[in-house]
């Protein structure tokens, strides 16, 4: 889904001791879910030398082992690069990238057993704010470094994405996750493309996706239209939505301005659509209840009113979404 570039928070960014030049030492990386977000990472850490262990379904491991990852994108080329792939984690490796849907990540949870992930980082690029924890029950705790991604990027068919966007940036984060690992991860996800920093503020990194995401995905998927539509014809919504979501976040810890915000829709292009519009367009499940069921919780455990937001999610769940 679109995902605006540039949110806040304080760079730590990537470098060496050997300057910002110097060569990223080869890591080994699974991802688990190489769908349009994984598919990319995964290409491009190994079109940059880095090992790749794509973690799937036996039909698309199969594919993968076969044909590789074939990338369209206008901001890195059109290229083809090899990966392995397997069904489950049965190896060390240095980090483990999380990219299935927040529907679909208890099942795929099975595919790294703990045991068999040991001391690897484990880096969820999930939306919403509410699976660390979950993970942090599941795994280490100082491994886990909830992340954001910041870009347009689609699974057209196993093996293949199209990458829309004229942007592709990461934030890593994580107080407890151990500096010099997510420096090193940082430098190679940024040699191999996306622009990648290391931020302080969890929350606010969090936060400051769920505040763009929330309003966009919820008012797209509600009346069924492109942004361009939507942040016409329901503006009123959409800037009391925006309002609520700015008012939870700063209850949470992390500020959100919501005039920036509102400016950032009015920025996107007119036919973006959010990525959980496009689940609903597809038929597929929507992650309603991670973002707005997430928001929910986070206003009514800080006691923040929230009666646009409540309404709109009450319909899409009334409507089956």
């Amino acid at each position: 889904m679109p995902n605006i570039p540039n949110s806040p928070g304080t760079p730590d960014g990537p470098g060496t001791p050997d300057g910002p030049n110097a060569p990223v030492p080869p890591l080994t990386v699974a991802v688990l879910g190489p769908g349009g977000v994984g598919g990319l990472l995964a290409a491009l850490l190994s079109r940059s030398g880095h090992r790749v262990l794509c973690l799937a379904g036996q039909e698309t491991a199969r594919t993968l082992r076969t044909t590789g990852i074939h990338v369209r994108s206008a901001l890195f080329g059109d290229f083809r690069a090899p990966v392995e792939a397997d069904t489950a984690l049965r190896e060390p490796v240095d980090a483990c990238l999380v990219t299935v849907k927040a529907t679909a990540l208890d099942a795929a949870l099975t595919r790294i057993p703990p045991a068999a992930l040991g001391d690897a980082l484990l880096i969820p690029f999930l939306n919403g704010v509410e699976h660390p924890a979950l993970l942090r029950a599941r795994y280490a705790p100082d491994r886990v470094a909830p992340s954001v991604i910041r870009v347009e990027s689609t699974r057209t068919a196993p093996g293949r994405v199209e990458h829309t966007s004229p942007f592709a940036e990461i934030d890593l984060t994580g107080a407890k996750v151990p500096r010099p690992r997510l420096k090193a991860l940082a430098e190679a996800l940024t040699a191999a493309g996306p622009a990648t920093r290391v931020l302080e503020d969890e929350t606010t990194a969090l936060w400051a996706k769920m505040a763009f995401l929330a309003p966009f995905a919820l008012l797209t998927t509600r009346y069924a239209l492109p942004l361009g539509e939507a942040r016409t014809r329901h503006r009123e919504e959409l800037s009391s939505l925006v309002a609520e979501t700015a008012a939870v976040s700063r209850a949470c810890g992390a500020p959100v301005d919501p005039a920036q915000a509102l400016a950032r829709y009015d920025a996107f292009p007119p036919a973006a659509k959010s990525s959980m519009q496009r689940d609903a367009e597809a038929g597929r499940p929507l992650e309603l209840d991670a973002i707005g069921g997430a928001l929910l919780r986070a206003a009514d455990r800080h006691g923040v009113p929230v009666p646009v937001t409540a309404r709109i999610v009450r319909e899409l769940r009334e409507a089956g979404r």
